[in-house]
């Protein structure tokens, strides 16, 4: 059986009910940080955000939903820089867009440190890590559609993996590179060497 995909019981549609939500995430998100995913309850969000248990539990059915939808925004601001590179597509060659867009999230990771403590809460059962497949796979397929005119011989199919590689090892070594004592500048130059000699090998397979 497929693990489950994990979405909020409803999303608000009113400005009102948008403002709680948004305040059940930033909450959310902070405690986070602070006392890790074990310790995280329901029950200290809602005390916290000053709001009944019975509003969060209108939006998220438990602490499992509530990071899978934080991994979904952090996956917004990675998106819309994706929508920008685009814009300056085909003058942006492959080798640039990767370096843009590496620096981008890795600057990302730098500034916020709780997008590291989400990436782990996710990782925690089959249906977190289901749900966030989910997200890195919506994720990569705009990387492939920014990649497609940069590289007009590479097959859709071999697009669409190299993509889907791309932001799983950017991801892994994002979270690598900010953990306790690791050199962030050295970790973000490592990863583009791989990333770039990744493209290359590829490149050099289709003209093989």
């Amino acid at each position: 059986m497929p693990a489950e995909i994990l979405e909020p019981r409803r999303r608000p549609t009113q400005e009102r009910s948008q403002r709680k939500f948004d305040l059940l995430l930033q909450v959310s998100r902070d405690l986070l940080l602070e006392v890790g995913f074990e310790s995280f309850t329901c029950e200290e969000v809602a005390h916290r955000a000053e709001l009944p248990i019975g509003t969060l539990y209108q939006f998220f059915a438990n602490k499992y939903v509530i990071v899978c939808e934080l991994d979904r925004r952090d996956a917004v601001a990675v998106r819309e820089e994706l929508a920008r590179f685009a814009e300056e597509i085909p003058t942006l060659d492959w080798l640039r867009f990767l370096n843009r867009l590496v620096d981008h999230m890795a600057a990302l990771w730098l500034a916020d440190p709780s997008r590291r403590a989400v990436w782990h809460a996710v990782q925690s059962t089959p249906a977190t890590r289901a749900t966030a497949a989910v997200t890195e796979r919506e994720l990569a397929a705009e990387v492939a559609r920014a990649l497609a005119p940069l590289t007009p011989g590479t097959p859709r199919e071999r697009r669409r993996i190299m993509a889907e590689v791309l932001v799983h090892v950017t991801y892994s070594m994002l979270n690598f590179s900010v953990r306790d004592g690791q050199g962030h500048a050295e970790a973000v130059i490592e990863l583009k060497r791989l990333l770039a000699a990744y493209l290359l090998s590829g490149e050099q397979v289709r003209r093989g």
